[in-house]
């Protein structure tokens, strides 16, 4: 149940990424809204799912959902570019979070 809830948390955070980007500066007040819930709801299920997991691991793995999710997010839903680099880097941070798994005892 914590990884159900540690990753429901990093998907929240690739959402409130994606709506305080479209908040532009939070002068839109739907966007804001939307993004100061969804990054309370991603804190608190990141906090209990700690309440089990290693500080590092939980840490680790909700950055790096949210850290690719919203690299994601940018290529496709944003128009951001992508090339070889910049997609090689989110490969590595997703080989980093697959072993993060892999070597947790949580």
């Amino acid at each position: 149940m914590p990884w159900i809830l540690l990753i429901t948390a990093g998907l929240l955070e690739v959402v409130w990424a994606f709506f305080m980007k479209q908040s532009e500066g939070f002068t839109k007040l739907g966007p804001s809204i939307i993004t100061i819930v969804t990054m309370i709801a991603s804190f608190v299920l990141l906090a209990v799912s700690m309440k089990t997991l290693p500080l590092g691991t939980a840490y680790t793995i909700w950055t790096g959902i949210g850290a690719v999710g919203a690299f994601v997010v940018g290529i496709t839903i944003l128009g951001e570019g992508a090339n070889a680099t910049r997609i090689v880097a989110a490969f590595l941070i997703v080989a980093g979070l697959i072993l993060m798994k892999i070597s947790s005892n949580g």
